[in-house]
């Protein structure tokens, strides 16, 4: 349920409102929704001025296509896609290629220490992840937080599987170095 206008309304009725281009329900929409949107886009871009301009093209896109919402699933996991796929989009914009590729062989090594990240507060594992390249990251976020899978990330990013879990190997190896220096 939100409030609108000393109103209640549910997510359907907001959502027709949307649709029928009432602003209050447009401003409601943004204010539910704008700040877990933007901690989406900051775990995909390097500063929060990339943030700020993901999300709002993230909003665009929402308003754009809110008639392709078919309520199968979640508003706000669609809402999500939208945003990560934006984000996704910002930074092939901005980069020209993905960091160096990890020899394969790294990949299948058992990764026994992963678990450094298990006592990490939220918003210091968030720092340490924004620090990785921006190629490092993006395959982890969408990996790891995301769940896509390596198939699907090589996809959305021009680059094969065995790049993407290179990369992924890649990041948690220089995470975990991060860790121990930092002796979180």
């Amino acid at each position: 349920m939100y409030s609108q206008s000393n109103h209640i309304v549910n997510e359907s009725d907001l959502l027709k409102g949307c649709l029928a281009g009432v602003r209050k329900s447009q401003e409601e929409l943004y204010k539910t929704y704008s700040g877990k949107m933007y901690t989406v886009c900051m775990r995909y871009c390097n500063d929060t001025d990339d943030a700020q301009d993901v999300l709002q093209e993230g909003f665009v896109k929402v308003f754009k296509n809110l008639e392709k919402f078919r309520n199968e699933g979640s508003f706000e996991g669609w809402m999500r896609r939208i945003f990560v796929n934006t984000a996704i989009e910002h930074y092939r914009k901005r980069s020209t290629h993905l960091a160096s590729v990890v020899d394969v062989t790294e990949v299948q090594k058992e990764d026994n220490s992963w678990n450094a990240f298990d006592h990490l507060a939220e918003k210091d594992l968030l720092n340490i992840i924004k620090s990785l390249s921006p190629g490092y990251r993006t395959v982890f976020n969408m990996y790891v937080v995301e769940g896509y899978s390596h198939k699907e990330i090589g996809e959305l990013l021009g680059i094969t599987e065995g790049t993407s879990k290179s990369q992924l190997a890649r990041a948690k190896a220089l995470l975990q170095k991060m860790i121990i220096e930092q002796k979180i």
